[in-house]
């Protein structure tokens, strides 16, 4: 089991990201565009800078759903690869077994 403050620091990064991402976007594409100035440009690079490094994408972490472990994290089932293994073990997912040859 992760530490709890971690596994909530994830949420805040989460909620952060959900917030900021807008604006986020609308900067990026006005940087994009070729009819800003550079004086223009300046200014939004300053704007984008401003925002907080925990509201970026990057900073998000892929956590198992039950335990919280960073590490061995499945994106389908956003399980981590234990936990996986024990749910497919009791058949508890559809569809999913365990290889055999």
């Amino acid at each position: 089991m992760a530490k709890l403050s971690m596994i909530e620091r994830e949420k805040k990064r989460e909620k952060l990201n959900k917030k900021y991402l807008s604006k986020i976007n609308m900067i990026k594409e006005k940087l994009k565009d070729k009819k800003t100035s550079d004086e223009e440009a300046m200014e939004l690079r300053i704007n984008l800078q401003k925002i907080p490094l925990n509201a970026l994408a990057v900073r998000k972490r892929n956590r198992c759903a039950l335990t919280g472990r960073p590490r061995g994290v499945y994106r389908k089932f956003t399980l981590g690869r234990t936990k996986l293994r024990e749910m497919a073990m009791q058949g508890l997912i559809p569809g999913l077994t365990k290889a055999s040859w």
